[in-house]
């Protein structure tokens, strides 16, 4: 008989959570115009808004920060970085960042410029708007099985290779100045995408001089995915995966608040040495210079021991397995998420489970209300108040293609009973599904708006078709 799989870790260190009663909850959520991001964090119990910078660092990690140097210029703890990240992704030029966006932005503002296309798999929130701020557009090519929530399908993170040809013969190769594929595909459930996808992007890219990038955060998770799901790799390390893996790019960002275990960092990383000056300028001019980029030295040492502590086949088989625990749960007790589960994150359909809501009606943002009243859960909508937009002529609602609520794990955070706890109060919310009455945005400001934005409850509980 399989026996439970384990935390591969003690607890050393251990912080109270404050409990609330429905009556206070209620009134937080109402004070916060019923958006989870203006929630105070001492009023939730289990956070699962982001597992971004979120989690639990080791004690290695701490003795890391304990020797880290804080010398402005050439620290060692910057050496300790490079030599870590250009072990891990193979890359020439690496640049520090104190997040995933700073490396965008950087990337992007060196790249773009207005009426250039970008292609992704699926372009996350800050990725999609760190391209349109410079007046490039953003495109999203994902594999037809990746607009299936309910559909088991290996690597639905995969971008359309055929779209993407499609897409190049369209609008000429000139006007794409890089393709993107985001492992794992976060907008799209947390799904991972296969080495031959990889290969076969790579491939288009090659055929055409457009430079590859990967936005790398969850890379780990994705590797330990094609270790477990594809053809050729069962008896390959995560580390001798993300090494191919990487080869096939010309470059990466990365926010390390991810895979890199830590509460604070990125980078940015490529091989284009005329690009990379042209990057090292604006890293001086706006982050800090090149061998700190925004972070303190302590920071760089944490980033270093983290990514090397990712790839312990331990750790990821606890982490993949104890995400598909909470997705097993949930499925049992009839809610529908994205199948089958993906690496960081449990993600429920909204749209299938409050089917009596239109997407106008905002369906995830009243799921994500409804989770917090009944048991204190912080989760964030992945649909339109986060990829949905406002026409200016009409002030009619563009809706999104999945109505999605995302329960996004921090790692090393909570043990098995607190997600027995979550799986028990989604399950109670589901069960008076019907009842819910949808949402209305009433202020917002672009970009970004979901971050911010205001929502009151509409009058009523209508139905409508989607």
């Amino acid at each position: 008989m399989p026996r439970s799989i384990i935390e591969p870790f003690r607890i050393k260190t251990v912080e109270p959570i404050r409990m609330t009663n429905e009556a206070e909850r209620r009134r937080f959520l109402t004070e916060a115009w019923f958006n989870p991001f203006l929630l105070r964090a001492e009023d939730v119990l289990i956070d699962l808004l982001t597992d971004s910078g979120t989690g639990a660092m080791s004690a290695e990690q701490w003795a890391s920060i304990m020797r880290g140097d804080e010398s402005y210029a050439g620290s060692t703890s910057f050496f300790r970085f490079e030599e870590t990240v250009r072990e891990i992704f193979g890359f020439q030029y690496i640049f520090p960042t104190h997040q995933g966006r700073a490396a965008e932005r950087i990337l992007f503002e060196s790249l773009c410029k207005p009426g250039d296309i970008v292609p992704n798999n699926t372009h996350f929130d800050t990725t999609r708007a760190n391209i349109e701020n410079t007046g490039a557009v953003a495109v999203d090519l994902p594999c037809v099985e990746g607009r299936n929530p309910g559909i088991p399908f290996p690597f639905k993170g995969n971008m359309n290779v055929e779209a993407l040809q499609a897409l190049i013969a369209q609008v000429g190769a000139a006007k794409i100045p890089l393709v993107m594929l985001t492992i794992t595909n976060n907008s799209g459930g947390g799904q991972p995408v296969s080495m031959t996808n990889i290969k076969n992007v790579r491939a288009v890219c090659q055929e055409h001089g457009i430079p590859l990038y990967i936005d790398a955060c969850r890379f780990a998770e994705n590797c330990w995915f094609i270790r477990e799901r594809e053809a050729g790799y069962a008896s390959t390390s995560p580390y001798d995966i993300a090494r191919e893996l990487f080869s096939y790019a010309d470059g990466c960002t990365m926010s390390a608040k991810k895979d890199g275990l830590v509460n604070i960092g990125g980078f940015l990383a490529g091989n284009d040495a005329v690009l990379a000056k042209a990057e090292s300028r604006l890293l001086i001019l706006t982050e800090g210079f090149t061998t700190y980029g925004g972070l303190a030295g302590r920071d760089l040492d944490a980033i270093a021991t983290g990514l090397r502590e990712v790839l312990r086949e331990d750790y990821l088989n606890y982490r993949i397995a104890s995400t598909a625990y909470l997705g097993r749960r949930l499925t049992e007790s009839g809610v529908p998420i994205v199948q089958p589960p993906g690496g960081h994150a449990i993600y429920i359909d909204a749209g299938a489970m409050l089917d009596h809501l239109p997407a106008t009606m905002l369906p995830g943002q009243a799921l994500v209300a409804e989770l917090y009243l009944e048991g204190g859960i912080r989760a964030v909508e992945i649909g339109t108040v986060m990829f949905g937009t406002t026409d200016e002529g009409t002030q009619l609602e563009k809706t999104a293609p999945m109505e999605l609520v995302r329960l996004a794990i921090p790692r090393r955070v909570y043990t098995q009973s607190h997600i027995d706890y979550v799986s028990e109060v989604v399950a109670d919310v589901y069960a008076r599904r019907h009842a819910i009455a949808g949402m209305k945005i009433v202020w917002q400001s672009p970009p970004l708006r979901h971050f911010t934005a205001h929502f009151e409850r509409c009058e009523s509980v209508a139905s409508g078709s989607r």
